[in-house]
């Protein structure tokens, strides 16, 4: 259904060499896009990612850079834009999740935890913004979290951070929309990645015993939210936060 959505269009993927980003990226590409993603540390897998998109008759381009350097984000646009052509859709998903109790919770970890989320989230978009103005057109979509609507132990900064995401998602779009950018977020629920698995078998459990769905959520769901609100079908949601989650919150 999907297929040809997205044909013609140029897609930036922060964060996109694994886990939610790579299925996103993958998402547009089958749906006609052409797709840029960006890393930190992940060249083989940013490699391969680029692979899947060229065999499903796109263009693709990976570069390295870490968000919470604006001027990194800056050069990653730019050479996005040169690779691919100007960008249409925006995915600020480049995250960072540092787990511990608030006491011990250093001014490192705060600054790098608000860094990567809100402020390399903040200036990606801002990098692309001023395109998207003069065409009259774009979609910036950011990755939240449900715990940022539902709080959790030991997340005290990630908690923090993701509702910050959201807070900038509604103010951007107060600024946007009238310019013909819809500026939305998603707030996935717990979801089956490289990170979650690391929780070990017991977190797993944990949670399908007390999700209404019975399971963690697949990157591939959450990709589905991007893919409706990066097309047609997200034209009216404005400064929104979907929540794909299983039933762990309801709003």
């Amino acid at each position: 259904m999907s297929e040809g959505m997205l044909r013609g269009k140029v897609a930036l993927v922060t964060g996109g060499s694994r886990g939610i980003g790579r299925a996103i990226a993958l998402a547009f590409a089958e749906a006609g896009a052409d797709v840029a993603i960006c890393h930190l540390g992940d060249a083989e897998r940013a490699a391969t990612l680029v692979q899947a998109v060229t065999a499903r008759g796109r263009h693709g381009f990976a570069a390295e850079c870490d968000v919470a350097d604006p001027a990194a984000t800056r050069a990653f646009a730019a050479a996005a834009e040169a690779a691919l052509g100007p960008c249409d859709i925006l995915v600020n998903n480049a995250g960072i999740n540092l787990r511990g109790p608030f006491e011990g919770v250093t001014e490192e970890v705060y600054d790098r935890v608000i860094d990567v989320h809100v402020k390399g989230m903040f200036f990606m978009a801002q990098a692309v913004y001023a395109g998207m103005v003069a065409r009259g057109r774009g979609k910036i979509i950011n990755l939240a979290s449900q715990l940022a609507l539902k709080g959790g132990p030991d997340i005290t900064p990630y908690g923090t951070a993701k509702g910050a995401i959201i807070g900038f998602t509604r103010n951007l779009a107060w600024e946007a929309a009238p310019k013909g950018i819809q500026v939305n977020a998603i707030a996935p629920g717990p979801i089956e990645t490289d990170l979650t698995r690391a929780r070990g078998p017991e977190w797993k459990a944990m949670i399908e015993r007390t999700i209404l769905a019975g399971r963690l959520g697949r990157p591939e769901e959450i990709a589905a939210t991007a893919l409706l609100l990066a097309g047609p079908g997200g034209d009216y949601y404005v400064g929104a936060t979907l929540s794909p989650n299983g039933g762990d919150v309801m709003h």
